[in-house]
This record gives structure tokens, C-alpha cells and sequence, in this order.
């Protein structure tokens, strides 16, 4: 089961929405392919027939992972435990380096916050979850074992 915050939910929401109206567009832009003639040599026809199919995959992705996603809510959560939608800072127990990290359910793909963001499948959203204020948790990267130190959570 996948954890989301209500933000994440309504952005797939409003992704979903819009591959429905491109959908529509598909649809119009086939059937104009269409009555062009000859389907077996019509570039446009099999060209759109392709959009749709992979907007289709897209749509049924999203809808996938609305069905099984669970929000989470943390108002209901102690306020020193980590959860999705948490920003959490943490400190490498080896270099005593500081940085701030989002459990997210997911990912923007955006590199210009003041966060990392990582999901709540990945080694250390997995490692983070449940986690408590002043807990050291053990991550497993593909370069080795690492340990934080949870120094603040905040929502």
C-alpha cells in the first residue's frame, strides 16, 4: 500500500483530469486520421492511434495508484514521529553533516526546494518511517550502511 499526502492525491487528481480531456483530443485527432483514406499508409492515423495508447497507460497508472493509496493524515500521529508528508532533519552520525529531507509519497522530480525529497519505498523513507524524534536509524545505500541521528521533525 502506497502512502500519499492529500497534496500528492490531488495532483494525481488533476494529472488524471488531464489526460481524460487529451484523451477526448485523441480521439478527434484519429478520427480526422481516419478520414484521410488509407489507413496503412496513413502516418497520422497510426501516430495517434500511439498517443492514445500510451495515454491510455498513463490514465490507468494513475488510477491504479489512486485505488491502493492511502492519504496520510498526521493530525492523528504524536508529533515526534516521522511520517509521510514529515520534513525531517538529519544528521549523518559519521560526518556530523546536517540536511533536511521530505517523506513523500510521491516524488515532484524538482531539485530547487530547501528539502530532498524521498519516498516512503525508498531506503531511507523505509528507514524513516515510524522513526522517532532523537532515534538513530540505519539506512542500507548501494555505497554502504549509513546512521542519522533524527534532529527535528517538523509537518
Amino acid at each position: 500500500m502506497d502512502f500519499i499526502t492529500a497534496d500528492e492525491k490531488a495532483q494525481l487528481e488533476r494529472t488524471l483530469a488531464e489526460l481524460r480531456a487529451t484523451d477526448r483530443a485523441l480521439v478527434q485527432r484519429i478520427s480526422e486520421a481516419r478520414a484521410m483514406g488509407d489507413l496503412r499508409e496513413n502516418s497520422e492515423y497510426h501516430a495517434a492511434r500511439e498517443d492514445k495508447a500510451m495515454n491510455e497507460a498513463k490514465s490507468k497508472e494513475i488510477e491504479k495508484r489512486l485505488a491502493s493509496a492511502q492519504v496520510a493524515d498526521g493530525t492523528d500521529l504524536p508529533q515526534d514521529v516521522v511520517f509521510v508528508g514529515s520534513t525531517v532533519k538529519l544528521r549523518d552520525v559519521a560526518s556530523g553533516e546536517e540536511d533536511l529531507y521530505r517523506l513523500v509519497g510521491l516524488s515532484s522530480g524538482r531539485f530547487d526546494m530547501d528539502y530532498i525529497e524521498v519516498t516512503s519505498t525508498s531506503p531511507i523513507g523505509s528507514a524513516l518511517m515510524s522513526a522517532r524524534l532523537g532515534e538513530i536509524v540505519r539506512v542500507d545505500l548501494p555505497r554502504g550502511e549509513r546512521r542519522y541521528l533524527i534532529v527535528e521533525i517538523t509537518l
